[in-house]
């Protein structure tokens, strides 16, 4: 098992680091959150400072083949997918394989009488956008399933986007921290959606909101059938954890935390084989 740490866990650190921190604690892989793309992306040139993290992230042993694409630049509207575009190419040059995004349920005001059919139209015509972008190369543009939006919180809802499209460039992420607030069938997704979950936001929550706690706290998501039906597909990208929720404390402490996770997540792995 490949476990991995988003990097929002350090978000007030540089994002090397951050690195260093959680590799400090034995995790030798990172998902990169949007805010540590976003302190790159002021560097200045994309591409040199994409290949500029990626040389010291190789250097010091850690995988960033994960990254989150920032769900704040909305998809649906040109300044967002012109945002966008840019957080992919330096993703490129970072050498991110599966970025993962989040569909757009929320360009459009609350007065707006935009039906749910309409919504997909205009996510369809982003998407598109977007794996054309991508098309010659090896990156993942991996859909999430949400919260709120009406018409991807689901297995099937995202899975409509997969069928659509057929594309290589064209995945899914399942955070299991959004599934418990909806339906809560982790199971029943993981088969639905089978292979074409390329990432995973494993969190977790009391059901009533986005917590982003660990496991084995106080939430209610039923880990150990994640973990044995993911090895089951033989699922070979990162098991990232995507815990902000856990942040809330001096650096000591969130380092004395990371050391418990990881012997946790060893015996998650150990029990489920």
């Amino acid at each position: 098992m490949k476990l991995s740490v988003w990097s929002s866990y350090y978000f007030d650190l540089s994002p090397e680091d951050a690195l260093c921190e959680l590799k400090s604690h034995g995790f030798d892989c990172c998902e990169i959150s949007f805010e540590h793309a976003y302190k790159l992306m002021e560097r200045g040139n994309l591409k040199k400072a994409g290949a500029e993290f990626a040389k010291f992230a190789s250097e010091l042993g850690v995988d960033i083949s994960q990254g989150h694409l920032s769900y704040e630049a909305k998809l649906c509207k040109p300044e967002g997918m012109e945002f966008l575009k840019k957080q992919i190419d330096l993703f490129l040059a970072m050498g991110v394989k599966n970025a993962v995004l989040h569909c757009d349920a929320l360009a459009w005001r609350e007065n707006e009488k935009i039906s749910t059919e309409e919504k997909i139209k205009e996510n369809e015509k982003a998407l598109s956008e977007i794996l054309d972008y991508v098309k010659d190369s090896d990156m993942v543009i991996c859909l999430e399933n949400l919260i709120s939006t009406e018409f991807i919180n689901n297995a099937d809802g995202i899975l409509y986007f997969i069928n659509k499209f057929k594309s290589k460039n064209l995945g899914i992420c399942l955070d299991t921290g959004h599934l418990n607030l909806r339906d809560g069938d982790q199971a029943a997704f993981i088969r639905k959606a089978g292979t074409h979950i390329k990432a995973l936001h494993l969190a977790d929550n009391e059901g009533q909101r986005d917590q982003h706690l660990m496991p084995y706290g106080c939430g209610s998501v039923d880990f150990v059938s994640v973990i044995r039906e993911m090895k089951a597909l033989g699922y070979k990208g990162l098991y990232n954890l995507e815990i902000p929720g856990e942040r809330q404390a001096p650096q000591e402490i969130l380092g004395y935390k990371l050391d418990y996770i990881k012997k946790m997540m060893d015996y998650l792995d150990r029990i489920t084989d």
